[in-house]
């Protein structure tokens, strides 16, 4: 049997980040976010974004998909795609950057896209530099 190819792979994780995203609860925001990892195994774990009415403490997709993964007993990050409808490539928040942190390596790759196709992709290192991991703590 022939291995998938690395667009392939990217393109089920769109995907899946895309059907998660139809299930987005965002009354107030407006602004439905999906999210898919695939974990170190090559499974995938979803999230969508949930708000609630004391906004801003609602959780957003790339957590739900991390939960997710931590739940079924993984730790590693491979990939993770976000996707949002917005002009430009959806880019995770400044807490959700730290959590892919804490379950990346060098290898893992973050993929923000929208909804008309657009895609771009990172090292962990390029999306949070001089982040705050596992190597800052004694």
């Amino acid at each position: 049997m022939m291995e998938k190819s690395r667009a392939a792979e990217l393109d089920a994780l769109f995907a899946a980040a895309a059907e998660a995203r139809r299930n987005a609860h965002a009354p107030y925001s407006h602004f439905a976010v999906g999210a898919a990892v695939s974990s170190a195994s090559g499974r995938i774990y979803t999230g969508c974004n949930v708000e609630n009415a004391a906004y801003p403490s609602g959780s957003c997709a790339e957590q739900g998909a991390i939960a997710a993964m931590v739940v079924a007993g993984e730790r590693q990050i491979a990939d993770i795609a976000i996707l949002g409808d917005a002009p430009h490539p959806v880019m995770p928040c400044g807490a959700c950057r730290q959590r892919i942190l804490e379950f990346a390596d060098t290898r893992t790759q973050i993929h923000a896209g929208n909804m008309a196709g657009l895609r771009l992709s990172l090292r962990m290192e390029e999306l949070l530099p001089h982040g705050f991991g596992r190597d800052s703590l004694p």
